[in-house]
């Protein structure tokens, strides 16, 4: 039975797993990241919400309202930050919420405010907790809560970006300036960075306000590079907080060269696109010269 109910969704994803796997092996790390999820969904209980699943590494909750969430998201980020366990394997974690509709049905949860908040998520970085403006202006008492404004995000679906923020769970923010209510809406000016991408005859020129534009063997994305060394979604690329940022979500990681620097490999984790560069997917540039896409940032 299907059931359509207002409900504050929050993702939490593990930063650091990656590396985790690679220097303790699969068994250890598994261990160690299923402890951080425990400790997650225990913090979920404690205020009120219900852990949904988890993904790997990634947990998805529910809270019946924004300041269940809020405090939940603070409250995760605290004891994961002050866990002498997780400190010594280098772990914490991003969050991202958002209060909306969603439909429930056979125990999952789906809509648009679902994938609102894996959006925030993606959005956050490590040690991070992003919503969006209308989760904290919905709550009537935000109490020792604070926010920073992040400006405006694409949303996959939605026709305009939509504002985010941060919120401050750190003890000290004495050197941030914050805010006890979201500020107002960022006019919109005019688009000023672009990235320029060049892969064969191909040429794709984005702007700051575009969605992701993602790349992969499937033909669903953006661009399609049809490479058996080359993941179904491999990666994307978007605008965030002032930069352009490759995002690698592949298996065999995606190999960036920045100007006239050393090849680096990406795996799992996100690069800030400078000036001029070489993508590969999947396998260094020498191995398949044929298939490196060129970028180029500029502002108008």
């Amino acid at each position: 039975m299907t059931q359509r109910q207002p409900l504050t969704i929050l993702f939490a994803d593990v930063s650091g797993s990656t590396k985790l796997f690679e220097t303790r092996g699969d068994e250890t790390a598994r261990r160690i990241v299923s402890g951080v999820l425990n400790v997650l969904g225990e913090i979920t209980q404690h205020h009120g919400g219900r852990v949904i699943k988890t993904i790997g590494d990634e947990v998805m909750c529910t809270f019946p309202g924004p300041l269940n969430g809020l405090l939940a998201a603070t409250d995760m980020q605290k004891r994961v930050s002050s866990d002498p366990a997780f400190i010594r394997d280098n772990l914490a974690i991003r969050v991202g919420l958002h209060h909306g509709d969603t439909l429930l049905e056979d125990g999952d949860v789906y809509g648009d405010a679902v994938n609102t908040a894996a959006r925030m998520s993606s959005l956050a970085k490590r040690e991070q907790i992003v919503t969006t403006a209308s989760t904290v202006s919905g709550v009537t008492n935000v109490g020792p809560l604070r926010t920073r404004a992040l400006g405006t995000a694409r949303v996959s679906g939605k026709l305009l970006p939509i504002e985010i923020v941060d919120v401050m769970w750190q003890e000290d923010t004495s050197n941030v300036t914050t805010v006890q209510r979201v500020v107002k809406l960022v006019e919109q000016g005019p688009r000023k960075q672009r990235l320029l991408l060049r892969y064969r005859s191909q040429s794709y020129e984005i702007d700051e306000l575009a969605p992701p534009f993602s790349l992969g063997r499937e033909a669903s994305n953006n661009l399609m590079i049809d490479a058996e060394w080359v993941s179904r979604t491999h990666a994307t690329i978007e605008y965030k907080r002032g930069h352009w940022v490759l995002g690698d979500r592949s298996t065999n990681g995606t190999w960036v060269r920045l100007g006239d620097g050393d090849e680096l490999r990406l795996h799992r984790d996100e690069l800030h696109l400078r000036r001029t560069g070489t993508i590969s997917l999947g396998q260094e540039t020498s191995l398949n010269p044929d298939y490196v896409l060129t970028f180029q940032c500029m502002e108008a």
